[in-house]
This record gives C-alpha cells, structure tokens and sequence, in this order.
C-alpha cells in the first residue's frame, strides 16, 4: 500500500515537474493534489486529479518599515510525512486523522541584506495548506500579505460579505462579478468548471496574528489582513519574528463532501491536558422568546427556565443579558455594569444551588470589554458562584488584539473548566482543537435574526451547511417552534417566528454543528407540541459525520453517529422534495427507523417507524422549506 502511494506520489510529482520545471511540487499522499510552489517564493498554484483549480498566484510578505524582499531563492527544502489520529473531545468526530506530506522551504535574498523566509507547505487528501515565517526576535510590522488566490477558469463561488460579525448571507456569483470595492469573507466555496472539484479558501490557526478578508484584485483574490482600529501603520505587529495563520484550500469531489473534511481543525495544535469534563449538550435560554434588550433579572423566570431544562433532560441554561449588576442593554459595554456582582434581588449562589439540585448547570452572558478589562477576578467570580461557562458578546472584529483576547479567553477558561461560546465573533479558523472548552461560537447569520428582519430565509438556511459550517461550529440557535411559511412569517421580537416547518426545525439539530446548541423557544411553545420529543434525544456531538446527498442553497442529507445510533436530517429551501435516502452507509443487520417528517401543516410533524437494513431506501416527504429527521436504532441482527 505504501509502496503504491509512493509511485503514485512520483509520478505525479515528476509530470507536476515537467509542466513547470522550476516549480517545488509537495504532493498529497494518495497522489491526487499537488501544491506547487515558483523557487524564488512569488507564486504557488493547486492542481487536483489533473486538473487546476487554483492558477498561478502571488505570495509573499508586505512589511512595514523595512525594504521590501529582494529576488529569493530557495537555500533549502525539508520534507516531512505525518500520519496521526487525533482523539477529539465534543465535536463531528470522535477522531480526525492527520494525514499530509509537508516541507519547509526556506528561502534566502540573493543580495541587500540576504534575509530568510520560510514558507511551510502541506498537502493532504483533501486540500492544501501554507504559511510564512520569519525567525528572529525581533518585532515584525506588516502592512499586509501579497497572498491572493486565482481560482481557475472564473468558477462560481458562494460568498459573503466581510463584516465586523460575520453574520452574513451568501450569495452565488463568479469571480468576475465580485465587486472591486466590496471585502469578501472566509470561506469562499466554488467549484472548478468542470465540478470535478468543490472547494473552500479559508484561514487556520490565527494564533499570534490576524484575521483577514478577501478583495477582487481582476481575476484574483487579494488576502487583506484586518488592523486594529484607530491603530495607525502596520496592519499586524510580532512580538519577534512572525508566523503567519495558514491559508488553506480544502477539496472534494461534491460540495458536501466538504463537511466531512478535518482540515482546519488539523491545521491547530492538538489540546494539552485533560478535556475529558467538556459535556456537550443542550440548554435553555431566555433571550431568544423576550425582549431585543433582554428579560428583566427575576429569580421566579429564571428557575421557570430552569425548570423547563430539568423536565426536558438538558444539562444547561443559558441566562441572557440583565442579570449583572448596572445598567445593561444590547451592544455597548456601560462602564458600571459590573459581570462579578447580580443584578438587586438575583442570588446566583442560589440560583446555582437550585439548579443543581435539578441537574442543570447555569452559563452566563456577558459583554467582551467586561471580561477583557478583568479576566481573571471575573472567572474565578464564577467558578465560586459554581457557573459552568460563559456566552461572550460583541466582539465584532478579527483584528491582532481580538484574536488575542479569543485565545486568552479560551486559555483561562479551559483552565478552569469552564465553557465557552463565543458571539459577535469571526469565523472559526480552529481554535476549538486546541482547546475543546471552546465548544461553539456563533459568527453566522442564524435564528436570532428571525426577530429583527426577514433574512434568515430557507435558502440562506440551506447555504449554511456547505459554507460557513465547513469550518467549525456555528451557534444558529435553533429551536423556533412557531414555524410558518416565508409568506405567513411576521417580523416581531418577542415571541418570535421562524421561515420554516416544524420538521426542518428538527433536522437542524442533526444538520448544524454546534455541541452546545440552544433549545431557543420559550418553554410554553415545547410542551405537548408535536417534535419535541426528537430534541429531547438527539445527541449535539458525534463519532461520525457523513455528507449523503444535497446541493447548496438547495437541500441536503447529513448522517451523524452517537455510539451505534445513526441520526439523519433532511432539509430543503424553497422547493418541496422527495429524499430518496440510502441506508447503505448502515453496518448489516436490522434497525429501527423513527422518524419524524413534515405532516400537512407548516407545525404538524409525521412520526412513523418501520425497521430497515442496510438494504433499504428511506423516502422522506419535504414540505417547502421543510425537514425530517430520522434516527436508525440497531435491533438484533438476523
């Protein structure tokens, strides 16, 4: 076997180096992507089964203060080969495999001050990675990066908008009709031409740096690193000497295959110590069903929710803005709100003791500037209260000091075995690996929008799978139980309603990744309503995640396994369909199929069973805008 990825690895390698003779070729190892980089630095291009799918595309650093780099040329190559499998803790898998073939090649100016870069390469099965670095000690100012991709033949893309908290609809277009003035988000997904290949441009580890966006620069696009507002010069500044995040492209044959795909999360240091205390699962929550500024603090509403979580089996509730002592409110941080003292009349001790009691541990909301000023004494407030996590708000930037205080954050509160879920926030670029605690943030435009304007649409619904979900958790926050039809739903903040059936409100919580995912409703809109009782039981981590069947901004079908228990949920946008189903991912023997799928009116859920096997072909009915969810039990086996 290995032989055989070893000639197929040569073979492609030297007809990469025939077709571009001065190329660095780094070659995944079952031989179908090569990443190949100019021997003086100033461009890479990506080809995958033969085919381009990113052309010729500059590299290189733009620094500040210093002469830009002089003609380079390569002093040395090491290669590597990594092969691991990584143990992951409340997330799509129960493991990833690390599988890539890398080399680090360093170049050196030919002449003026004779400088060296290093650039790290990586190729896997399903995508490629690089990033630069300078070593030294010395602080390194950048204006930005000269890094743009140029994805071959003006593909179609789904893109969004680049803004501050990446709460965004994606939208369709080729390269050429992107906007020259406009920023563009991460991931942008296109797919080749041909469709022989999909993919994703995105970022990983951003530790020590900053986030970015991406620019139309003609058929190219131009990395644009975010700077610190109000900070004059340099977009990013080192402490001394410079690693960049990775640029990443991940592949696929189909769009959802993407899903699968463990690249970002690889592309992060793997966790240090003992993560084995994160419990995943589901929790209450107040804000969603009240008012935009938040419920008033009141003991007796709080353990109504409380309560609520105990009855439904969930471990958490999560308690919204208003309950720290001071003014409070939606988006600016007030100077005497102050996150260690409870608003008058609110005992968190109390309130802690009386969750507990019942089985359900309290999360607390709270505004970034808050915790940023006092991290510590805040923390440790909580865990003396006996507070299990924090929700964190309104950060709305990926600039240098944000990404800092992300990995700050999560540091001390894995420290302290705490949760954490970060809102306002950017995209994810893997810090969950790292630090498991971290276990979902939000940086999508998800269901609480439902009560301000119109665009959490089924479309928009049904990009968010094959887009922003490709790179790491995303708190939408379902759960709405007031389901009603694009042309029945109303705007309104309190008591909300949502664009969608009952039953595709089910299947989202199969379909979207978030292992702390929110039951959003208000208490009274769950009990005796037909569906609950499938969120009642559906896991929100996994030991397997596969993509079965769907398109973009159309429906899909995704298959996710707790121990020997398969989950399906289906969704579609506009149109209704009819999923015909495979059940051949299924091991051999009999099953028992529950399932719950959309019935004649936008809130009515159909729950029927029947036993299967591997065999057989599930066919779910899908209202417009609609669902199913299916959960496949092993019986005794013939």
């Amino acid at each position: 076997m290995k032989k055989t990825t070893r000639i197929a690895t040569a073979l492609l390698a030297l007809g990469a180096c025939a077709a571009q003779a001065a190329d660095l070729v780094i070659v995944s190892p079952n031989g179908s992507i090569a990443l190949r980089i100019a021997d003086d630095a100033s461009s890479f291009s990506i080809v995958r089964k033969g085919e381009t799918v990113i052309a010729p595309s500059p590299l290189g650093l733009e620094l500040d203060g210093q002469p830009a780099f002089g003609l380079l040329k390569l002093e040395s190559r090491q290669d590597t080969q990594v092969d691991r499998v990584i143990p992951l803790v409340a997330t799509k898998a129960a493991t990833a495999r690390d599988h890539y073939l890398g080399a680090t090649l360093a170049f050196r100016e030919a002449g003026g001050g004779r400088r060296r870069v290093f650039l790290d390469a990586r190729a896997y099965d399903d995508g490629v990675a690089f990033r630069y670095r300078l070593d030294g000690t010395e602080p390194v100012k950048l204006r930005g990066e000269h890094t743009a991709f140029v994805p071959a033949g003006d593909p179609s893309c789904l893109v969004g908008p680049a803004d501050g908290a990446h709460e965004v609809q994606f939208e369709r277009l080729r390269i050429s009709q992107l906007k020259a003035d406009a920023a563009y988000d991460v991931p942008v997904v296109c797919a080749t031409p041909s469709g022989r290949t999909h993919y994703a441009i995105t970022q990983a580890h951003l530790q020590g740096y900053t986030g970015a966006s991406f620019h139309r620069d003609g058929e190219a696009l131009r990395l644009q690193l975010s700077g610190v507002p109000g900070r004059q010069g340099p977009a990013f500044v080192s402490a001394g000497g410079l690693t960049t995040a990775w640029r990443a492209v991940m592949m696929a044959d189909q769009a959802g295959k993407l899903i699968e795909s463990q690249l970002v999360g690889n592309l992060n240091p793997p966790p240090q110590g003992d993560f084995a205390w994160v419990k995943p699962g589901k929790a209450a929550w107040d804000w969603w069903s009240g008012p935009l500024v938040g419920m008033k603090p009141d003991m007796t509403a709080y353990k109504r929710f409380i309560d609520f979580a105990a009855e439904s089996g969930f471990p958490y509730y999560l308690i919204d803005a208003n309950w720290a002592s001071g003014p409070s409110g939606c988006c600016d941080a007030h100077p005497k709100t102050d996150i260690t003292r409870p608003a008058d009349g609110i005992d968190m001790p109390e309130l802690v003791r009386y969750a507990q009691a019942k089985g359900v541990s309290l999360l607390l909301w709270v505004h970034w500037v808050h915790l940023d000023a006092r991290m510590d004494e805040v923390l440790d407030t909580y865990v003396r209260w006996g507070i299990k996590g924090i929700k964190v708000d309104f950060m709305n930037r990926d600039d240098q000091q944000v990404v800092d205080f992300y990995h700050r954050a999560a540091a001390a509160t894995a420290q302290r075995q705490l949760l954490l879920d970060l809102h306002g926030a950017y995209v994810p670029a893997g810090l969950q690996r790292t630090y498991p605690n971290f276990i979902t943030q939000e940086g999508v435009l998800g269901a609480e929008w439902s009560k301000m304007d119109r665009r959490v649409t089924p479309k928009h619904n049904l990009n968010l799978p094959y887009t922003r979900m490709l790179v790491g958790p995303m708190d939408y926050t379902p759960g709405g139980f007031r389901n009603e039809t694009p042309a029945t739903f109303e705007v309104r903040a309190e008591m909300p309603m949502v664009q969608n059936s009952r039953g595709q409100t089910l299947a989202m919580y199969v379909v979207y990744d978030s292992p702390l995912q929110m039951v959003s409703d208000d208490p009274s809109a769950y009990r005796g309503e037909a569906g609950f009782d499938f969120i009642q039981r559906v896991p929100t981590a996994w030991d397997e995640t596969r993509f079965i069947q769907g398109e973009p901004g159309q429906d899909i079908v995704l298959a996710r396994r707790s121990g020997k228990t398969w989950y399906l949920g289906a969704m579609t946008a506009d149109e209704a369909r009819t999923e015909k189903v495979s059940l051949a991912f299924l091991p051999p023997g009999r099953w028992k199929a529950t399932v719950w799928q959309d019935g004649e009116g936008v809130r009515q859920v159909q729950r029927t069973q029947r036993t299967v096997t591997r065999k057989d072909t599930l066919s779910l009915s899908l209202a417009a805008a609609g669902g199913a969810a299916v959960v496949l039990e092993p019986l005794t086996p013939n």
